[in-house]
């Protein structure tokens, strides 16, 4: 599919917790975010090279898993398009929202799954509060401490036809698929979808748990694999579930290490290197699953936890 660059970005996530202490003390004392502004409901957090106000809003809940995902449009004569696009998909759609802290208005639509997607233009950059963020190079957004993820990368969804939500994407945001799963039955297993020459900034990956609407991971980018080693120490200093890692995908190559925050959403560090998609002719890499069962890169098996593992949990028939 042609790609039509209306969206510039991902922007942020909203992830829930319902241990909002918890997991407001991993995201920044551990993971190494700062906090822009804090609410009643909310607190809004971003890596240290993100341009904008925030880029994860972590919010009080009473169930853990995503709140809505977030992408900047281009200009707002794309943001006008893309509107015009979604209202005549048949998508769900939400409608215009006030912004909050952070940008102006928005427009939310809603995939047939459950997860909740918004698009705006309008937005806060960011500027350092306390002469302690600032960075000493100014062409550095602000300091950084503890694990120190340079910027948001990307996020994985969840569910039960990634076929349907791949015509989704293209459909409302133009992305294109840059790699996929194709499964021995015909189904489309994953896909991993970019809105600009990034790799990818949204992955979709089969739910195999019955739930809907879920979370299957965060990611954060660092700007090096050491970064990541040294974040693992970090986290098992601190007590903090070490999923699997580090180690190397072998889908789009970023070494990667993943945890779960104290609420039990799964978070990732990664790091893809250089790798960009320039090719504006670019065909999705397809893997089978044959490919899938000689592992990651290096032939790490994927843990089960992998497959089955997502926020909110799926309750359990009696």
């Amino acid at each position: 599919m042609e790609q039509c660059f209306d969206i510039a970005h991902l922007g942020h996530v909203e992830m829930y917790t319902d241990r909002y202490g918890e997991s407001l003390d991993f995201f920044t004392r551990v993971y190494g975010l700062k906090v822009s502004a804090e609410d009643e409901t909310s607190a809004y957090l971003r890596a240290w090279d993100d341009y904008e106000f925030h880029s994860l809003k972590l919010t009080r809940h009473h169930q853990t898993g995503i709140g809505h995902v977030a992408y900047r449009a281009a200009s707002p004569e794309a943001l006008k398009r893309r509107v015009a696009a979604i209202e005549a998909s048949g998508y769900k759609v939400h409608g215009w929202v006030d912004g909050d802290l952070s940008h102006g208005r928005s427009f939310r639509f809603e995939d047939p799954f459950g997860h909740v997607f918004e698009i705006y233009w309008e937005t806060q950059w960011y500027e350092p509060q306390v002469e302690a963020e600032r960075a000493a190079l100014k062409n550095m957004a602000s300091a950084f401490t503890g694990a120190a993820p340079r910027r948001l990368d990307h996020l994985n969804l969840l569910s039960s036809d990634v076929t349907e939500f791949r015509r989704f994407m293209e459909t409302c945001l133009g992305s294109r698929v840059t790699e996929m799963i194709q499964l021995d039955n015909g189904r489309i297993g994953g896909c991993w979808f970019t809105v600009n020459n990034k790799t990818y900034d949204l992955a979709c990956t089969e739910e195999h748990a019955g739930g809907a609407g879920r979370l299957h991971h965060v990611t954060y980018a660092t700007d090096q694999r050491e970064d990541i080693l040294r974040a693992a120490d970090i986290f098992l200093q601190n007590g903090i579930h070490i999923e699997t890692g580090p180690h190397k995908h072998a889908i789009q190559g970023t070494f990667f290490l993943y945890v779960w925050e104290p609420a039990g959403n799964r978070v990732e560090l990664a790091n893809a290197g250089a790798r960009l998609i320039l090719a504006p002719d670019w065909k999705p890499v397809v893997w089978t699953e044959a490919d899938r069962r000689k592992g990651q890169a290096w032939g790490l098996k994927t843990i089960e936890t992998f497959h089955t593992h997502g926020t909110p949990p799926v309750k359990k028939e009696n």
